[in-house]
């Protein structure tokens, strides 16, 4: 459960955030801190003049922000992405080069590394997506337990403390999330793993796996 175990680093500037040695979500709770020191707001790309952009955010050259799009800030918009009209970014969003934040999707306290895909009806909190993740239209990363307490990782009928109140996901390098699936807190999804659309996963999900949704259908005569 080590950050090199789900992501490479040679497609993100932004390796200061992660320890050695430590759990790969320890990250979440140093973004804030990370952007404070190291983000120098700037807007170096194309931002539409019908978009909404806070102070405290770099937006990189190449980068094109659609009009109605609200990036609050802090935030770092890596070279060469793309928001698309109607995204939402909150606090503490960094997003590494040529990713894709697209309608209707929601950003807070999370990293993208370099190629991501958030395209459509998109929920990413207290997460970390690896390079060349894809999130199919509608996939939810949901960050709160519904009693709200610490979010715990389940591995091997073990439960490992986090830490964290708030904690979505992991999603390892070139993993796919099918559409309308939801990944609830505390899960590690390793790299090149395919999660089948409208599924419900939790836990750590082994990389190179197939993440499948048995289900039968019905047909019946109206009357």
């Amino acid at each position: 459960m080590l950050p090199t175990d789900y992501l490479d680093f040679t497609h993100t500037v932004h390796r200061a955030l992660f320890a050695d040695g430590e759990p790969v979500w320890s990250a979440l709770s140093r973004i804030g801190s990370y952007l404070q020191a190291e983000l120098k707001p700037a807007i170096l790309g194309d931002v539409s003049p019908k978009a909404t952009v806070g102070e405290q955010v770099f937006i990189d050259e190449g980068a094109v922000v659609e009009a109605n799009a609200v990036i609050k800030g802090p935030a770092w918009i890596g070279r060469g992405s793309h928001v698309r009209s109607g995204a939402y970014i909150r606090e503490n969003v960094i997003v590494g080069e040529k990713c894709v934040l697209g309608n209707s999707c929601e950003f807070k306290n999370c990293v993208l590394f370099d190629n991501c895909e958030v395209p459509h009806f998109n929920y990413v909190g207290d997460a970390i997506l690896g390079y060349k993740a894809h999130l199919g239209a509608g996939v939810i990363l949901s960050n709160v337990k519904l009693d709200r307490l610490e979010v715990v990782v389940v591995h091997e009928g073990q439960r490992i403390s986090t830490g964290l109140r708030k904690f979505s996901a992991i999603i390892g390098d070139h993993a796919e999330i099918g559409c309308n699936s939801v990944v609830n807190p505390g899960t590690l999804v390793g790299r090149n793993t395919i999660i089948y659309p409208l599924s419900s996963v939790n836990g750590v999900i082994p990389a190179n796996s197939f993440v499948k949704l048995r289900q039968t259908q019905e047909i019946v005569q109206r009357r």
